[in-house]
């Protein structure tokens, strides 16, 4: 537990960088579908923005989630610091807790408008590799980065779980978001334990009931149970259109724009959910 607190940045980097590298090697060999845009131009957006994001969170934000769960557990701070219980056991349920707060915090990014206005950067790529795993608005970086210190506050697990739920939240991002094709049998199989490609892209599709579908990161339980799962996109993973219908041009896809965007388009304020309640009413 020392050796890797102690080297905690050194490892998540290697964990990162080499999930990238397995998915874009997978992604040549075994794609899913075709690739619509430039991708020497999508790559250069979305990158652009992750470190944008790590550079902010440098300065905004004083301390992390592991060395905070550190400082937490120095206290005795947090409902996990106040209970003896075994420390595999603390540790298996911090993970699952903390996922289960990402997955609200996903849906919560959907239904507020202005959070939604934040989040739909992520939504607008055009294509689906695993850079889209990379694409967010730094503001909506750090903001969930002070959601996760909230929820570390209030469990109080331990430091190590932390750390752990840090390299699979991250991991699973790359491995969901990549445009890969895993056997059939083996998929079905997969996503009744942990979400799939197949299972989140589903979640990037232009029409509204599947952009409200799938929430989940890693566990994908939580779909299932909260009644947010869609099995497959109407019209198929191939065929699908990916993005949001506002945010078609090629013009919007730059980085400027990318982080220009959520104080533009006004009209386009509406979140999912509330457009198609609109749709609906009318």
């Amino acid at each position: 537990m020392e050796f890797l607190l102690k080297h905690e940045a050194q490892i998540r980097l290697i964990t990162f960088t080499s999930m990238l590298l397995i998915m874009a090697i997978w992604e040549f060999i075994q794609p899913c579908r075709g690739l619509m845009r430039n991708r020497l131009f999508r790559w250069g957006s979305n990158l652009g923005l992750v470190v944008t994001s790590t550079l902010m969170l440098k300065l905004l934000v004083p301390v992390l989630a592991v060395a905070f769960a550190i400082k937490l557990e120095a206290k005795g701070w947090g409902l996990f610091n106040l209970l003896d219980w075994p420390m595999l056991l603390e540790v298996l349920l911090t993970i699952v807790l903390m996922d289960l707060w990402i997955y609200w915090q996903h849906r919560l990014m959907h239904v507020v408008p202005w959070f939604w206005r934040l989040h739909r950067v992520h939504h607008t790529d055009l294509d689906y590799d695993f850079t889209t795993a990379i694409r967010f608005h730094p503001v909506e970086i750090v903001f969930s980065m002070g959601l996760k210190l909230l929820a570390i506050l209030i469990f109080g697990g331990p430091a190590i779980a932390i750390f752990i739920y840090e390299i699979i939240l991250s991991s699973f991002a790359i491995f969901n978001h990549g445009n890969v094709q895993i056997a059939k049998p083996v998929e079905s199989i997969l996503r009744w334990f942990v979400v799939t490609p197949d299972f989140h892209r589903v979640h990037h599709s232009t029409i509204n009931q599947e952009t409200n579908s799938n929430y989940g990161n890693f566990l994908s339980l939580w779909d299932r149970l909260f009644g947010s799962y869609q099995a497959q996109p109407t019209n198929g993973h191939r065929d699908m259109v990916l993005g949001l219908n506002e945010f078609r041009d090629e013009k919007q896809q730059s980085f400027i724009s990318l982080l220009l965007q959520p104080i533009k388009n006004i009209q386009t304020l509406e979140t999912p959910r509330s457009a198609k309640r609109s749709q609906d009413e009318t």
